[in-house]
C-alpha cells in the first residue's frame, strides 16, 4: 500500500456502492496501472445506440462503468472479455443481457432482463455446458458495480508476466498466504458459496487471490514485489525463472 492510495480502505468503500466502486477503480488504475483519462470510456452515443438496438435501457451501473473505463482493456479484458456496447446481446433464452465472456467461451456473465430497471442489479454467470438443457444462470455477485470491481482486480492478475504469477498450492501455501497477507474486504464469491469461494488478499504491494485452495494468483506492483511473495510462499510458481 502507499500513502496516496489506501488499498483496503478504498476497496471497502468500493464494496459499499457505485460511487465507492468507481472511486476505487480510479485509485487502483492510477497506482497499479495507468490513471484514467477522458478517452478511456465509451461515448454516450455508443450506449444510446446499444439501447436502441436492444430495445432496453441499460442499468445505471453499467452505463457509468462503460462511460468511465469501458475502453480500458488492460483493466477489463486481459483474460476474459468485457463486451463493447455494440457487442452487448440478449441470450437465446431471452433471460439475460450478456456483457462479458470467459476467454475460451466457457462461461458468460449477464444481468437478468427482469432486473434491468434496477440501478445496480445482481450479476449472474452461465457456464457453457455440453448439455445445453442443463445450463442455468447462476448467482455471481449481488451488485453490478461490485462485479466491475472484481473484473478490474481479476484482470490485473492477467497482465504482464513480469508482474503476475500462478501457484498450484498445497496446504502449507494457503497457511503461508494467510500469515503473510491481509484478507481484503471483498465478499467471498460466487454469491452463496462461502465454503467454495474466491478470496482476496494484499501483501506488501502484492495483490493475491485464493481460488478455494485450488490456485493462488499474484500481481505485484513491481517485479521485486512479486519476487518477495514468491519467497514468502515458496512453490512451483509458473512464471518464476530466477
Amino acid at each position: 500500500m502507499t500513502q496516496e492510495f489506501e488499498f483496503a480502505a478504498s476497496l471497502a468503500g468500493g464494496v459499499e456502492g457505485r460511487r465507492g466502486a468507481w472511486s476505487f477503480v480510479q485509485g487502483f488504475a492510477a497506482h497499479w496501472a495507468a490513471a484514467l483519462e477522458s478517452g478511456d470510456g465509451w461515448a454516450e452515443a455508443d450506449l444510446v445506440a446499444a439501447e436502441e438496438r436492444l430495445g432496453v435501457r441499460l442499468p445505471a451501473a453499467l452505463r457509468e462503468a462503460y462511460l468511465l473505463f469501458g475502453r480500458r482493456r488492460d483493466l477489463t479484458s486481459n483474460h476474459d472479455v468485457l463486451l463493447g456496447p455494440a457487442q452487448l446481446y440478449v441470450d437465446d433464452a431471452k433471460e439475460a443481457l450478456v456483457f462479458r465472456h470467459e476467454n475460451q467461451g466457457a462461461a458468460s456473465w449477464g444481468i437478468l432482463l427482469d432486473s434491468l430497471q434496477d440501478d445496480d442489479p445482481a450479476v449472474f454467470i452461465r457456464p457453457d455446458l455440453a448439455d445445453k438443457s442443463a445450463e442455468r444462470w447462476e448467482e455471481w455477485l449481488e451488485r453490478l458495480s461490485l462485479c466491475f470491481v472484481e473484473i478490474v482486480l481479476s484482470e490485473s492478475l492477467q497482465a504482464d508476466e513480469e508482474l503476475c504469477d500462478f501457484l498450484d498450492p498445497d496446504d502449507d501455501s494457503i497457511e503461508l498466504l494467510e500469515e503473510n497477507a491481509v484478507r481484503l474486504p471483498f465478499p467471498a464469491y460466487p454469491t452463496g458459496e462461502e465454503e467454495h469461494a474466491s478470496r482476496w488478499f494484499l501483501g506488501q504491494d502484492v495483490l493475491l487471490r485464493d481460488d478455494d485452495g485450488m490456485a493462488i494468483l499474484a500481481r505485484g506492483r513491481t517485479a521485486a514485489d512479486l519476487d518477495r511473495i514468491r519467497d514468502l510462499i515458496p512453490g512451483d510458481w509458473l512464471n518464476d525463472e530466477r
